[in-house]
């Protein structure tokens, strides 16, 4: 669960590169040569062409061999539709065949000698699944929200740009983090430390009430923007995880959301929001999902369903609160529950798209699974459940079928359980493989 506080935005002379930026990005995250290094556990890698970042370096980034997965039952969650005994055929990064053995043969027949082959008898192959809202700092990080299924990933923001270095690693070396769209910086009116990311951030300290007017709103997006964040997050209410904070108490207006919106040119606005006020301006603003919603009120709901708005209602991170052992968080989580609870239902209902995301921070991650789990018990089908961590998640980052589904020239992410996702809205707590970029994460197949 989320308790931190994202204390993170504009220009001093001359400009400054990008690559210096991400490079101490990077050191932060912990990338280095040596560490993702130690981190594969895949098969000896050939090199492979057409890196798609780090351009300077002089050596080529890593691939690692084709994978044949047999036996299991393949499951497409845009239809419901499974194939029992099916096969999966990866082979550079991508999906090269999947459906019947019979269908698959040739497929199978052109890589199966330099190929690692997973037996999943018994068991159900999914695609790589979406966390839409965590907040990963570092490799350590990555790797536990990796091994909890979760191959493509939103972010929340980081603090000093960690999320848009750890996007490039995937196109060197596969399997060390999921797929990351980054956000760079939270937009929010006290950057802090943040500040230290960047010289161009230096013009938001002279700003005594912190970033609150559009123009500064604007500026500190856009540096964003230049950074390399693909999504831009914002905030409409103060925290729920944090006991001095009231996440009733209102940050930024329509209008100021609305000038994040407009700032963003097209890339998706990601808004923490409680209050009912909060939640209807930044839908109203047209930011792309609302994060939490605990107070969403019908209209908003119906609002959200013909903008096309969608909804992320971090179940872990507001349920686990009710639990703490802090009196005021405990309650909060009690309270709060019950409430997002039927805000998910109303949603549902209303046919707002539902996404599955934990709010997980640093090495403190919930596995998608159990996001998944409790979209269900908020009253979500097992398929709808699933879907809010594949093809609903995959539509919201703009990823189309390449993300959420194992198709021909979908990519190479795959994650196999122990249990039918189709009738069990636990089932994707129970990853025994994880398939990352291609490469075989972990597996006790």
């Amino acid at each position: 669960m989320c308790l931190h506080d994202h204390t993170s935005a504009p220009k001093p002379q001359g400009e400054l590169p990008r690559r210096g930026i991400l490079a101490g990005a990077a050191a932060l995250a912990g990338i280095s040569v040596a560490g993702i290094a130690a981190q594969m556990v895949s098969a000896p890698p050939a090199l492979a062409d057409n890196p798609n970042a780090g351009t300077n370096y002089p050596g080529k980034p890593l691939t690692v061999q084709a994978v044949i997965i047999e036996g299991g039952t393949v499951v497409d969650p845009k239809t419901g539709d499974a194939v029992a005994d099916g096969v999966v055929v990866l082979d550079g990064g991508k999906v090269a065949a999947v459906g019947s053995r019979d269908a698959t043969r040739k497929a199978v027949a052109a890589v199966v000698k330099r190929a690692r082959v997973l037996n999943a008898s018994g068991r159900w192959v999914l695609p790589g699944l979406v966390d839409a809202h965590v907040h990963a700092n570092a490799l350590p990080d990555a790797r536990l929200l990796l091994n909890g299924g979760a191959t493509s990933v939103r972010s929340g923001s980081s603090t000093f740009y960690q999320d848009i270095a750890m996007a490039a690693v995937p196109s060197w070396a596969p399997g060390v983090t999921p797929r990351m769209t980054p956000a760079g910086l939270f937009i929010s009116p006290d950057q802090g430390d943040s500040l230290l990311a960047d010289p161009d951030l230096a013009p938001l300290a002279m700003l005594k009430d912190g970033v609150k007017e559009t123009q500064d709103l604007a500026y500190l997006t856009r540096i964003n923007l230049k950074r390399g964040a693909e999504v831009i997050k914002t905030r409409a209410n103060p925290r729920a995880g944090i006991p001095e904070q009231d996440p009733r108490e209102l940050v930024y207006n329509v209008d100021q959301i609305g000038a994040i919106v407009k700032a963003a040119k097209g890339a998706g606005v990601l808004c923490h929001a409680y209050s009912a006020e909060g939640i209807d301006g930044a839908v109203r603003a047209g930011v792309r999902s609302i994060e939490h919603g605990v107070f969403m009120s019908e209209e908003t709901i119906h609002e959200m369903a013909r903008r096309g708005t969608y909804f992320t209602p971090t179940m872990d991170a507001i349920t686990s609160m009710a639990t703490s052992s802090n009196p005021i968080l405990a309650a909060r989580g009690k309270e709060y529950t019950p409430i997002l609870q039927t805000a998910v239902r109303g949603a549902k209902d209303a046919g707002v798209t539902i996404i599955a995301g934990t709010d997980s921070f640093g090495t403190d991650v919930t596995p998608i699974g159990t996001e998944v789990r409790l979209l269900a018990e908020a009253g979500l089908t097992p398929l709808e459940a699933l879907q809010a961590a594949t093809t609903n998640a995959a539509r919201l980052l703009g990823q189309g079928d390449s993300v959420g589904r194992l198709l021909r020239g979908s990519l190479a992410d795959v994650v196999i359980v122990d249990a039918d996702p189709l009738t069990d809205g636990s089932a994707l707590e129970k990853v025994s493989t994880v398939i990352a970029q291609g490469a075989v994460v972990r597996t006790n197949l």
